[in-house]
């Protein structure tokens, strides 16, 4: 396991929202949630970083930040990201994910709640 992450079974967890409001109301399935969470799941075991001591990508239900969805948050750092296609998923892999640097510019913003 990586040293400067030796408590922890993965080294990063990215879970995504794959909620569907049946009420009607805006949530991140309508916007191909399961399709980037799908896209992020197979970029991660491609690169190499799926598995212990490392990466797990994970499907999660309401995380409460529908209006800036479609939104997925990367553990321990706790940033909240906001996509649009797979090609912010591939950036997030590769800068976040593999590299451990934020990309800032599909950082949810702080005010956008439910």
């Amino acid at each position: 396991m990586n040293s400067e992450n030796t408590s922890s079974y993965f080294k990063r967890h990215i879970f995504f929202c794959l909620n569907e409001r049946k009420s009607g109301e805006v949530s991140c399935a309508q916007h191909n949630a399961q399709a980037a969470f799908d896209h992020c799941k197979n970029r991660v075991k491609e690169l190499g970083l799926a598995g212990l001591g490392q990466v797990r990508v994970n499907k999660a239900g309401c995380l409460d930040r529908c209006s800036g969805g479609p939104v997925a948050v990367v553990y321990p750092e706790g940033v909240w990201y906001s996509y649009v296609d797979h090609a912010d998923i591939d950036e997030i892999v590769q800068s976040h994910l593999k590299n451990g640097q934020v990309v800032e510019r599909l950082v949810t913003p702080e005010h956008l709640g439910r």
